[in-house]
């Protein structure tokens, strides 16, 4: 059985999935104009459906967030079935030297159990970017009350447990798991790690590999800890690992495991901001993984989850369907059009002709803008602007996308606080009305984030309104800001 893990079935219906359920899932996923980069569904250990919305392909390395939590959780796993770790070790005693010198006692009762189902004693992420040593944060945070009793998410657990780990094996703690995990599996040796500013990996959210990479992890779990036949981790730690460990029922959810979440119908779930999601459902033997960025969607992590089960989860068939070649024609040329969607709206305004060119010079603004000006040639356009960090160019599509470098420099690279290249986007924009042009920027890097701009033409004046959502960068990019257009600037 193990070799045919993984390897596309006939068609969905031969392991009991409609195919046309597939479709209604993506159809409505464009609907919601939802910014999806790829999705995988798995029956049965086989791929009854696969795509990616262009440009991301099978072998594109994406950020997962938080899936990377579960990641650890199975690294932890793993030297808890060596014997290096036990549960209810106390998780002061790896870090004498990040203590202070009066620690709680709260702190000191912390164990690797209550760190891994998120009942830290701490009310909240003990960390911020500009903090230098992000674990000795978590022991100098004043908690507030006893570990082990209530739910609270802080990823500064899970970077103390990656933190144990790598101290443990001495390798980052994706390399200690090759061997007995990613390598019989066969994750793509891409796989690697962000760091935190101390240097060591940043399991709470740094993640990068491919879809499927996480999906054969995820798999792992589903099948409780063997890879086919063969076994690479305890089945208990997995049962424990994927099982309600404790109760978050008050955030609406339906408890927690080991840095994993649990789902209805028997169901856990690996889960990452912007809707980076395995969903495992044992019983039903099938498993539904995505990659997205949905974060600045309203509703968009309920929306993906919720229409995963509505059109596919409902339509699960016990065993193997009638062929539906017509369906199957269909799913196919969908998949194959699949492409991340550009800003909706005309391709040009009579507006476009007065402003081509000319310099708006800006009042104080958040963003800091001094002044702008666009250039419009056919199907693509340039937005040219200065501010704090110098002068910029962004190109972008006028209703496509293009593919650039977005201009502001300094973002964090592999390091946090460490700044990298200027990072890989989408552009695209369109006019929504004749005098208002909307220009919308994915953030597509090893950081995943949006920026949405509406500028709107009055006579010689412009009103700006930008957005932001991403994590720790494209702060300058928020606000309102208003100019005047110079005469005869062209």
């Amino acid at each position: 059985m193990t070799q045919h893990l993984f390897t596309p079935a006939s068609s969905p219906e031969a392991v009991g999935v409609p195919g046309r359920a597939i479709a209604a899932f993506l159809r409505r996923m464009e609907r919601q104009r939802v910014n999806l980069h790829g999705f995988l569904i798995v029956r049965d250990g086989q791929i009854a459906a696969e795509g990616y919305w262009a440009p991301y392909t099978a072998d594109s390395t994406h950020r997962m967030y938080s899936v990377s939590k579960s990641f650890v959780s199975l690294a932890v796993g793993l030297l808890i079935d060596e014997g290096k770790l036990k549960l209810d070790d106390k998780v002061a005693s790896f870090f004498p030297d990040k203590l202070p010198p009066d620690p709680h006692r709260y702190v000191l009762e912390s164990t690797i159990r209550d760190l891994l189902m998120m009942s830290t004693p701490n009310d909240r992420n003990s960390y911020t970017s500009e903090d230098k040593d992000w674990v000795a944060t978590f022991f100098r945070h004043d908690p507030c009350h006893p570990p082990g009793t209530v739910f609270a998410y802080d990823t500064a657990a899970t970077v103390v447990l990656t933190t144990i780990v790598e101290r443990m094996t001495g390798v980052p703690f994706l390399t200690s798991m090759r061997e007995r995990l990613l390598d019989p599996i066969g994750v793509s040796p891409d796989i690697w790690c962000i760091q935190t500013p101390e240097g060591t990996s940043w399991g709470g959210s740094g993640v990068i590999c491919t879809l499927r990479d996480m999906a054969k992890v995820a798999y792992v779990c589903m099948n409780g800890g063997r890879w086919g036949e063969k076994r690479l981790i305890s089945e208990r730690y997995v049962r424990e690992a994927t099982s309600k460990q404790i109760d978050n029922s008050l955030g609406g959810h339906q408890g927690y495991g080991y840095q994993i979440w649990v789902e209805p119908d028997g169901g856990f779930s690996f889960r990452g901001m912007g809707s980076q999601f395995a969903y495992c459902f044992p019983e039903q033997r099938v498993m539904f993984v995505c990659i997205a960025d949905t974060q600045g969607a309203p509703n968009g992590d309920s929306e993906v989850g919720q229409a995963f089960r509505e059109e596919i989860f409902a339509q699960l068939a016990q065993g193997a369907l009638p062929e539906d070649k017509a369906a199957d024609a269909e799913l196919r040329q969908l998949i194959a059009g699949l492409h991340i969607l550009p800003q909706h709206g005309e391709r040009t305004s009579p507006q476009a002709d007065v402003i081509d060119g000319c310099w708006f010079v800006m009042e104080p603004n958040p963003m800091g803008i001094t002044r702008m000006r666009f250039h419009f040639d056919g199907d693509q356009g340039i937005w040219e602007y200065e501010n704090a960090a110098g002068e910029h160019r962004l190109a972008f599509g006028l209703g496509r996308q293009v593919a650039g470098r977005f201009p502001q420099p300094g973002y964090s690279g592999t390091r946090i606080g460490v700044p990298g290249d200027r990072y890989r986007c989408l552009a695209s924009a369109a006019w929504v009305d004749p005098q208002t042009l909307n220009l919308l920027v994915y953030v597509t890097d090893h950081y995943l984030g949006s920026l949405k701009a509406a500028f709107g033409f009055k006579g010689d004046q412009v009103g700006v309104l930008m957005t932001k959502a991403a994590e720790w960068f494209l702060n300058e990019y928020s606000g309102f800001a208003g100019g005047r257009l110079v005469s005869d600037n062209r």
